[in-house]
This record gives C-alpha cells, sequence and structure tokens, in this order.
C-alpha cells in the first residue's frame, strides 16, 4: 500500500505501477443509472484506469440527466468489481449528520483496507435544502463544512467522542466498525481561502477542472496552509468524440454546467438549471473544460494538470458511450501520460 497517499500501489496483474500517474474514472451517478456506473467502473479498470470517484448527489443537476442514487452504495458494490481507490465527495450536515458520514465511509474502508478516501465539501442548495433546514450563505457553509471534518476526525480515532459545537452536538458515542487506517479526508474547494485553510486541517485537496491559472493559484495557497506533500486531486471534465462536431454538441447537451461561468451553489431546482443551461454557447466552455476531437490535445491537457501538481486525476467524459471513450482513452491516452 501506498503509505503516502493511503491507497493501494498496483503492478503487472492488471494494475499501473506507482511510477505511473494515477488517473481515475469520475462515475457520474447524476447521469447513469447505478447498475451501468458500477460496470462502467470495472470496464474502467480495464482499460487502465486506477480508481474511481462517485460524488453524493441527492438530485441530478439536470433534469435530463436522470439520475442521482446514493454514493456510498454505490462505491459499496464497485469495490467488489475492482481493486483500486474509491473515492466521493459529500456535504454532512444537512441531509445526514457528520457522524453518519463517518460511520459510512469507516464502513467502506473497513471492506476495502487501503482504498477508501473520504472528500468533505460545503454543499450546494441542490441537494441539500431537500431536507428543508435553512440554506445559509457561504462563509456559515464553510465553517459548518471544517467542523463537520473536526467531528469526523475524531470518530475515525476510534476512541468515544462528544462533541459540543457551534454547529454538531454528538453524545458520548464511538464508531464500532473501523479500518485499520482511518479514509483520507480531503477538502473539496474552489475557493483559495478556503484552500489555505484546508492545508492544515484536512489530509489533501480536492476540486474540480478550472483555468490552469486559477487551479495555480489554488494549490499555492493549500501549500501555504501546510498542504505540502498532502494528496491534491483533480476531477477533469472533458469532451471527446469522433468530432469536433460532435465533442461540442455532447458538451451541450450532456455536461452545460462546465459553461455556466456563476455560482449554482444556491440554485434548488434541477429543471431551473435546465432552463439556465439552454443560454450556455460553446464559447462559454472555453478554459474550463477542453472540447475536441484531437486525442493529443487532450493527453497534453492532462499532463498540463499532472505538472500543475495535482496527484490523482479522474476523468469525466460528457459524451454517453462511455464505454467507446474508455477504451480509445485506455489505449491512446493513459500509456503516454507521465508523473
Amino acid at each position: 500500500m501506498c503509505k503516502q497517499c493511503g491507497l493501494l500501489a498496483v503492478s503487472d496483474n492488471g494494475a499501473v505501477p506507482a511510477t505511473h500517474p494515477h488517473i481515475g474514472y469520475a462515475a457520474m451517478l447524476e447521469r447513469f443509472h447505478p447498475s451501468e456506473a458500477i460496470s462502467l467502473a470495472s470496464e474502467a479498470e480495464k482499460h487502465g484506469f486506477t480508481g474511481v470517484m462517485a460524488a453524493d448527489h441527492f438530485q441530478p443537476w439536470t433534469a435530463a440527466q436522470g439520475h442521482a442514487s446514493a454514493a456510498f452504495n454505490v462505491l459499496s458494490a464497485m469495490g467488489q468489481t475492482t481493486t483500486h481507490d474509491l473515492g466521493t465527495a459529500t456535504t454532512p450536515g444537512y441531509r445526514s449528520h457528520p457522524a453518519h458520514t463517518a460511520q459510512a465511509s469507516a464502513t467502506l474502508a473497513a471492506m476495502y483496507p487501503g482504498r477508501h478516501w473520504l472528500g468533505i465539501a460545503s454543499g450546494e442548495a441542490l441537494n441539500e435544502h431537500v431536507v428543508g433546514q435553512y440554506w445559509p450563505e457561504a462563509p456559515e457553509r464553510i465553517a459548518r463544512m471544517f467542523e463537520a471534518i473536526e467531528v469526523i476526525g475524531k470518530l475515525f480515532t476510534g476512541k468515544e467522542v462528544k462533541h459540543d459545537g457551534r454547529y454538531f452536538k454528538l453524545e458520548s458515542t464511538r464508531l464500532w466498525t473501523l479500518p485499520d487506517v482511518p479514509p483520507e479526508i480531503l477538502v473539496a474547494t474552489s475557493g483559495p481561502v478556503t484552500a489555505k485553510r484546508a492545508g492544515h486541517a484536512a489530509g489533501g485537496l480536492i476540486t474540480e477542472g478550472a483555468p490552469l491559472d486559477k487551479l495555480e493559484g489554488l494549490l499555492k495557497k493549500f501549500d501555504e496552509g501546510g498542504g505540502t506533500g498532502k494528496p491534491k486531486v483533480l476531477r477533469l471534465h472533458l469532451s471527446w468524440a469522433e468530432t469536433d462536431e460532435l465533442a461540442a454538441a455532447n458538451a451541450l447537451a450532456e455536461w452545460p454546467i462546465a459553461g455556466m461561468r456563476f455560482g449554482k451553489s444556491d440554485i434548488r431546482s434541477p429543471f431551473e438549471l435546465e432552463q439556465l443551461a439552454r443560454l450556455v454557447r460553446p464559447d462559454d466552455f472555453e478554459g474550463r473544460m477542453l472540447i475536441s476531437a484531437d486525442l493529443d490535445a487532450h493527453r497534453a491537457n492532462i499532463q498540463r494538470h499532472l505538472e500543475l501538481g495535482f496527484d490523482r486525476i479522474y476523468l469525466h467524459n460528457a459524451g454517453r458511450d462511455q464505454r467507446e471513450f474508455l477504451r480509445v482513452f485506455g489505449a491512446h491516452v493513459l500509456p503516454k501520460l507521465n508523473r
């Protein structure tokens, strides 16, 4: 097992050596039925992808995407048919108490030792408002996120815990099922101030694809806050197809979110987002998601993010034909990437 990252290093028996870059598959539970997502994760590993991540959504981004299965359930099943890491990004404190998140994560890590990592985010109203609580402003959401990380970290020790914080309370209790090594806790953020705080408060950073100068600043702030040497994880959205025209059409139809140049944290309905998606134009994706039929362009784009300092990158292609994407990138893109 990789002692630094807490993930399994693998070799010629069907996995990629530790000297190769860690390129995983982003399983989009917003877009695919859970059974299909599980099958795709297995297919990704066959083509050389070395891990899978799935965001925890209660609703899809747009109604047309059509799905929103429970991430921990799906990852548990994925672990049976894959051998690499299993990560998620979730938001405790609204739909579920941090104690419940800690239990779900610890159970997954106990089932698959050394394979699971936990991303904690400040969340979006789209997923968290459904339980009818007041949806706070960004500063409070961030404060709640860091307190949730504190609660989860305490429970991961296996000791008896009692917490009486500003946002969360926990009666004296402990987790009864624990892995030998607790999961990494990564902060999911795209903001430099939060990234700097995450440098000392969390075990790593996870973020979304964005202009390179913004990502560079984010990683710099994370390191300034004490994150040097900690895992830096990226979910990279792209749109590849056999032609540039089809790649552009796929981006607009399947992942217009990347072209929305405004905050989406306060939007509550996938139907509202679907209406806003109609305003997105191909130029809106510039610098935010590569749309191209050129495999070399995609390889160079992924390589630039590796050189920027990301340790693990999970790829999401906007097209519906995920199997063809996995086959082609496994054969022609992944082997040409360098750490």
